[in-house]
């Protein structure tokens, strides 16, 4: 028997500037692959807050603005296969620690950037959040009532789906070239990038003349009734997705609803839009007419694709995510799995370290004398309260 693989990414480390959302959770992505991720924490920053975007970091407090803090990440850049930062544009240059000066010292490094705008266009030095990232893409405008504004669809399209996961594609990309090349890169991840990227469906479904800009007008936005969510009498909701006509009859079948010759019933076909409204009031009714967990037992295991809508707490019990050991609690957090799975399993790391942790051990790695340490100190680069000798 062949012995366990080691995680894809161990040997590999990635410097991270501490910031907030997807810059943090693509380097928590890395860890969670094996890398051995350096978080550099502002003094009295965001980054003293405990997230587990930090779980299996180690950390090192480093004010940047000090002089010779600059140094100290181009020295820990010499190491480093990856940097990510996730400043506006220009800002890590008037540090000193911008892609120039980090390649410097390392010509092989992959500068990871992570902005909501990108690097350049008129936008770029503006600030904005993920709601505002995507409201230029048309993925807002997609989401949500005919009758009412867009809902903020928590942060998952833009800062997540369009940003995190992009860089993390994006740097990965970029070291296997450098490992044969030893030639670094930037990478410029931008939040809309990401997302116009996403929207390639919608836009191939437009070609098409399948797809229209006016919400709840097409296949996925709630239109459709058999794509949607639906009230139960317990206040809760279940998810209907039973786009194929197979997962529609079958879905029909367990309501008893209409026979498997539905297109001759009542009920009508499923692709007829004049039927649309008559056949979201029928399973409006229905599904108002039980309880959540009733039809989540009677649609468990079926192919009719039809589903409980569980809030995040509900979801660290449900049965499938339990057989998966999809979510680990630990202390106050609940920590998801690595993603995606690999043939040996990672365990996640669940430890997530206070700011500031692991200053001692990093500089000593660095190989700093007393001296540069005294310096470093006395102009506020590292706090004074580093114990860097014993």
């Amino acid at each position: 028997m062949s012995a366990p693989r080691k995680p894809p990414l161990e040997g590999i480390r990635v410097i991270e500037l501490a910031g907030i959302g997807p810059g943090p959770h693509a380097a928590q992505v890395l860890r969670d692959m094996g890398a051995d991720v350096i978080r550099i924490s502002r003094p009295g920053g965001t980054s003293s807050v405990p997230f587990i975007a930090d779980r299996g970091k180690r950390s090192l407090t480093l004010d940047l603005r000090q002089d010779g803090a600059a140094q100290v990440v181009r020295d820990l850049c010499k190491s480093a296969d990856i940097l990510i930062e996730g400043n506006r544009p220009g800002v890590t240059e008037r540090l000193g620690v911008g892609p120039a000066d980090c390649h410097t010292a390392n010509p092989a490094l992959i500068y990871g950037r992570m902005t909501g705008w990108g690097q350049t266009g008129p936008w770029a030095s503006m600030a904005g959040h993920d709601i505002n990232y995507i409201s230029i893409t048309g993925a807002l405008a997609g989401i949500g009532a005919a009758d009412a504004p867009p809902p903020p669809p928590l942060n998952m399209i833009g800062d997540f789906g369009g940003g995190s996961m992009f860089l993390v594609a994006g740097v990965l990309a970029a070291l296997i070239r450098a490992k044969t090349s030893g030639q670094g890169d930037v990478v410029d991840a931008a939040i809309v990038d990401g997302t116009h990227h996403s929207m390639s469906i919608i836009h191939a479904l437009a070609a098409l003349g399948q797809w229209s800009p006016a919400r709840e007008s097409n296949l996925l936005d709630g239109a459709a009734p058999f794509y949607r969510c639906y009230t139960c009498a317990d206040g809760h909701f279940i998810a209907v997705g039973c786009i194929e006509p197979q997962f529609f009859a079958e879905m029909l079948r367990l309501l008893d609803i209409a026979s498997d010759d539905f297109a001759s019933d009542d009920f009508g076909p499923q692709n007829d839009r004049a039927r649309w409204p008559a056949q979201h009031q029928t399973l409006e009714a229905t599904f108002a007419s039980q309880s959540r967990n009733h039809w989540a037992a009677l649609f468990d295991g079926t192919d009719a694709c039809v589903t409980p809508v569980l809030d995040y707490v509900e979801a660290a019990a449900h049965p499938h995510n339990v057989a998966r050991d999809a979510l680990t609690q630990s202390g106050p957090f609940t920590h998801p799995a690595p993603a995606p799975r690999f043939g040996t399993p990672i365990a996640p790391a669940t430890d997530i370290a206070a700011a500031g942790s692991d200053s001692a051990a990093i500089l000593q790695e660095l190989g700093y004398d007393a001296a540069t340490l005294a310096r470093l100190k006395a102009s506020g680069a590292i706090p004074a309260s580093v114990q860097t000798h014993g």
